[in-house]
């Protein structure tokens, strides 16, 4: 029988339970407008569990979108009888939030359960004109257990949509074993990238000579990304697993670190962590410990349920650092540890683990624990959609996933990333473009990627000379701003038309960045220092002022940081026109 709790909002109901396994539920009220849904699912002997499913309904009134980690360019309503919306802790976050045509929420419901497979749905009811909403466990394959508790949480409260999921990142960050790693300084400053720039044809010269120009232009480490460990130019992987530099491409990896190191720059090297080729010294030692292999392409991934693969992808890090003297990695493919659907969880053999998830877990803690031994301040870099709330325990570098030259979708997965990554820093894709852009054009890749840590990946030695003063200009104001554009209060409006508008403060500035033609509505009082960005490739900003907000100080400049104009405001309530030209930026001081 279905276990059902009604509360004032909803009747809870808990499917599944067999001869075997059990469940029961609970809700606890710990505040107006919060519900915390407790679920218990017993059996008296380790088993594989049936698929149990959390349902609810909600009425569809003066909702417009949907929000979810991997969302993208989509924020529509899907109907009830879509997949709906999956993650682990190797992707994703299981967080659902419905909101307003203002950007309101309606209910935002996230689970406790980041690490195994889970899947919520919202879905749309077409006979009631209402959500169908409903979180599934087990429905990928389950290592056997006896006892599962986890909870619902459900935020009912008339709050801005980006506030209820700011306090879902903080209420996960709470739980037992989620606490997020430190993040170092260096997390926070720009990047330089070889991957769009140079991609796999690394030499020294060219990736100190590009360390040389990205350091004057305000680049802080450098991402030396894949090739250097293979001659092979192919993009795959079928040469991965032993990670020994390539001698012919970089005959001496520590004295190449050391001259990039006295540029004055920090050094990140690239790693796929769970991919083993064919024509790796490692292919042999670990065909066996496998959990499938790609055979058309040439690799396989490893297992991490045995103790060797762990011990052994934990020594290729913890030599590199030592030897090398890296300052960070960038571990990419993390969510390609999965378990196929026709295989089973399996315990011995050399296996410590039944559960992939479980050993995922524990071989990045090590990774994230022995590196930090050796440098507290080490960077790790994730990319997404592996940028969730387990994630953020062995990383603190989240990535964009990539979208090479292109700034919208950049700014729509930065943002997605800053609504639930706290203070684990959020960086964007690399950013690249042609040379021959117009300066204007070439900047919006850096004001759509504001609210993140750039990274840039163009030949810089390649840029005209008004692009090179354009980066230098946008980097500096990004440095001065950071505390701000990082740490402020962030407000990305309209996630169903991504994020046309947003703004960043603190007690004493306000930064507010227009991408489309729009309204800047400001209703509260204007702090010290305002800054208003045209994120557009049109002349001016329209803002608009609920109250007089006297005689201001204003300071126009262009792309590339020149100064246009400086004169006097009055700032009367109502509509005013800036005469702000493309790309850039307007500073009203009091």
């Amino acid at each position: 029988m279905p276990n059902i709790q009604k509360d004032r909002h909803h009747h809870y109901q808990l499917t599944g339970a067999d001869d075997r396994f059990q469940g029961v539920v609970s809700i606890e009220t710990p505040e107006e407008g919060i519900e915390l849904i407790h679920i218990r699912i017993t059996a008296d002997k380790p088993e594989t569990p049936p698929v149990f499913r959390l349902s609810w309904k909600h009425p569809i009134v003066d909702i417009q979108g949907v929000w979810h980690p991997n969302g993208y360019r989509n924020r529509g309503l899907a109907p009830d009888w879509t997949k709906g919306y999956s993650s682990k802790s190797t992707s994703s976050a299981p967080v659902v939030c419905l909101f307003s045509g203002s950007g309101r929420s309606r209910m935002t419901f996230a689970f406790s359960d980041t690490l195994n497979p889970v899947v919520c749905k919202a879905g749309v009811n077409e006979e009631a004109a209402e959500f169908h909403c409903s979180i599934a466990l087990f429905e990928e394959p389950t290592a056997p257990l006896d006892t599962y508790e986890a909870t619902l949480r459900v935020d009912f409260r008339d709050k801005a949509y980006y506030d209820c999921l700011n306090e879902v990142q903080k209420w996960w960050r709470g739980l037992p074993g989620l606490t997020p790693s430190p993040v170092p300084a260096a997390a926070r400053e720009p990047m330089y990238s070889t991957w769009y720039s140079l991609h796999q044809d690394l030499e020294p010269e060219a990736i100190e000579e590009q360390c040389r120009l990205a350091k004057a232009l305000g680049c802080e480490t450098v991402i030396v990304d894949d090739g250097w460990q293979t001659n092979n130019s192919e993009r795959g992987y079928a040469y991965c697993g032993d990670w020994e530099v390539c001698a012919d491409k970089i005959p001496d990896m520590r004295a190449h670190v050391d001259r990039v190191h006295n540029l004055g720059m920090k050094y990140v090297l690239w790693y796929s962590v769970p991919f083993v080729g064919v024509h790796s010294k490692a292919w042999d030692r670990f065909r066996d410990k496998m959990l499938y292999t790609i055979e058309a392409r040439g690799w396989g991934i490893v297992d991490p349920r045995y103790p060797e693969v762990r011990e052994y992808l934990i020594g290729i890090y913890e030599q590199a650092m030592i030897e090398w003297k890296l300052d960070g990695f960038k571990l990419d493919f993390i969510d390609s540890f999965n378990l196929p659907e026709d295989k089973k969880h399996e315990f011995g053999g050399g296996r410590d683990y039944v559960s992939v998830p479980e050993a995922v877990d524990r071989l990045m803690s090590d990774i994230m624990d022995r590196l930090s031994a050796i440098n507290p301040d080490v960077m790790i870099e994730f990319r997404q959609a592996y940028v969730g709330p387990y994630m953020r325990k062995y990383g603190n570098m989240f990535r964009a996933a990539d979208c090479p030259n292109d700034s919208v979708e950049n700014r729509v997965r930065t943002l997605d990333i800053r609504l639930l990554c706290g203070d684990t820093a959020a960086h964007a894709d690399m950013l690249m473009w042609h040379p021959d852009e117009p300066a204007e054009s070439a900047a919006l890749q850096l004001i759509n990627v504001l609210f993140a840590v750039p990274q840039i990946s163009v030949r810089l030695d390649r840029l005209p000379a008004e692009h090179a003063e354009m980066i230098a200009y946008w980097l500096g104001f990004w440095t001065d701003n950071r505390n701000v554009l990082l740490d402020g209060r962030l407000e990305p409006h309209h996630p169903e038309l991504l994020y046309p508008l947003v703004l960043a403060s603190n007690a004493v500035k306000l930064i507010a960045v227009a991408y489309h033609r729009t309204v800047i509505t400001l209703s509260s009082e204007l702090p010290e220092t305002a800054v208003f960005v045209n994120g557009t490739r049109s002349n001016g900003l329209y803002i608009e002022l609920d109250k007089d907000a006297g005689s201001r100080k204003m300071e126009i400049k262009d792309c590339k940081g020149s100064l246009v104009r400086r004169s006097m405001i009055q700032l009367t309530a109502g509509v005013h026109f800036l005469e702000v030209p493309p790309s850039g930026v307007i500073t009203l001081f009091a």
